[in-house]
């Protein structure tokens, strides 16, 4: 019987073999680990639904992001819990707020970490929406000043990056507009530029205390039925002065990442989000997958799709993964 030309097995027959043709490849560098940060000292609180996360006070945010850059994550982003909210979110410009103290003393404790930080105000206002509410919706224009304010803030804190969540039009030009009036030209933004409206983000919106107090967030975050419309959404961004983009979710939004890598040349994050990791954990715990491979071959397939960085809970135990085989 002829046999077929082509031998594709070949390449396949052994690990060593596997690993010199592997096309893809996943490093810790790749990796930037969320943090959600608190007021106080000695503060550690579980989050049921995300096993293996807690919320943190600053000084143990130092301890844990030292802890990862061991492990050769050298990124953080963090999410602040304040200890009281108002209806315009203005404790996300406080500079004393657990955000600014948790840049300081991260900062202090690994240089070479980069601290990125969320900016956004569904974590500080009272109703839990990302902006100022008028007449039972938000208002675009009147929450632009006060994003612009809570990146300063944390620009001043020491924040490497900011990194605006958001999805109100033109935040990225507000915010690029008033780092560099007030002295702050290099630091970069990373803009959450097409985030959809899932139903991915329930475990994160327990950790982060920021369910809409009523309604949704469909009025802003994107439709997830859409992929040309974040690609305009990128384009816009990067025209503004954004020097990363990223896509929010990642897993069912793999065509969103290879759109977003053909139309842009600046870097590209996607975030593995809490409800992606609270899937695998569960399954996991239950022993119906086997946790590390499946977590492994999901950010695999992230950075496959074209992604240069990821947002993942599973950051550390990825990164002790792939310095152990």
């Amino acid at each position: 019987m002829a046999f077929p030309l082509n031998r594709y097995r070949r390449l396949r027959l052994s690990e060593s073999l596997r690993a010199m043709v592997r096309e893809t490849t996943l490093d810790p560098a790749d990796f930037i680990a969320p943090m959600f940060v608190v007021p106080g000292e000695g503060v550690r609180q579980p989050i049921p639904s995300m096993p293996g996360i807690d919320r943190v006070s600053p000084d143990l945010a130092a301890e844990d992001a030292s802890e990862l850059a061991a492990r050769g994550v050298l990124s953080v982003i963090l999410f602040g819990i304040p200890d009281h909210k108002d209806a315009v979110g203005s404790p996300s410009a406080d500079l004393t707020g657990p955000v600014c103290r948790a840049v300081e003393t991260i900062k202090a404790a690994s240089p070479a970490t980069v601290v990125m930080t969320d900016v956004c105000l569904c974590e500080y206002t009272d109703h839990g929406h990302c902006g100022v509410i008028v007449d039972q919706s938000v208002d675009n224009d009147a929450t632009l000043p006060i994003l612009a304010a809570e990146a300063l803030a944390h620009a001043r804190a020491g924040a490497d990056v900011v990194a605006p969540s958001d999805m109100m039009d033109g935040r990225v030009r507000a915010i690029r507009d008033v780092l560099d009036a007030s002295g702050y030209r290099n630091v970069p933004i990373l803009s959450y530029a097409a985030k959809y409206a899932s139903g991915f983000y329930g475990p994160f919106r327990e950790a982060a205390e920021s369910t809409p107090a009523f309604g949704d967030r469909r009025a802003y975050q994107m439709d997830p039925a859409n992929v040309r419309e974040a690609v305009k959404e990128i384009l816009s961004d990067v025209e503004e002065g954004a020097d990363m983009v990223m896509v929010k979710p990642a897993l069912s939004y793999l065509d969103v990442v290879r759109a977003a890598k053909e139309v842009t040349n600046v870097p590209l994050a996607t975030y593995n989000v809490s409800g992606e990791y609270a899937m695998v954990k569960a399954a996991a715990e239950r022993g119906w997958i086997d946790g590390k491979r499946v977590t492994l071959e999901i950010l695999t397939s992230m950075k496959r799709a074209g992604a240069d960085l990821i947002l993942t809970y599973h950051a550390k135990e990825a990164a002790e993964w792939l310095q152990g085989r």
